[in-house]
């Protein structure tokens, strides 16, 4: 089950980036309004496997919180998708996918390469 964190304030990329030195960070940008979104969401949380002292997870609602979700893309130079999921490991985006890409399988065969 994911445990997710809200991420709902500009204060917490510099957050994610420390917290991604020591372990790798998850974040789902998820549109409220978006069937699709919804889909890659209940997949996500329907197949998630890791375990809580292996990745932190981070949730942004991309309706409420645009202008973080501008951010996010900026800092890790991303373009913007949603649903869209990005993996943080050592303060640096190493992976991201969006819409029905997003599966633990990819971000499982990602992460065991980042370590």
């Amino acid at each position: 089950m994911i445990n997710w964190n809200p991420f709902n304030h500009p204060s917490q990329i510099e957050e994610i980036i420390e917290l991604s030195k020591d372990k790798a960070c998850v974040i789902f940008k998820h549109s409220s309004r978006c069937p699709i979104s919804s889909m890659a969401k209940f997949r996500l949380e329907g197949s998630w496997d890791f375990v809580e002292d292996e990745v932190h997870s981070f949730f942004i609602d991309v309706i409420t919180d645009r202008p973080i979700s501008q951010l996010i893309a900026q800092t890790f130079g991303i373009p913007h998708e949603s649903p869209q999921v990005l993996l943080i490991k050592d303060g640096q985006c190493i992976h991201h996918s969006s819409h029905l890409d997003i599966t633990v399988r990819e971000l499982r065969g990602v992460f065991g390469n980042s370590h």
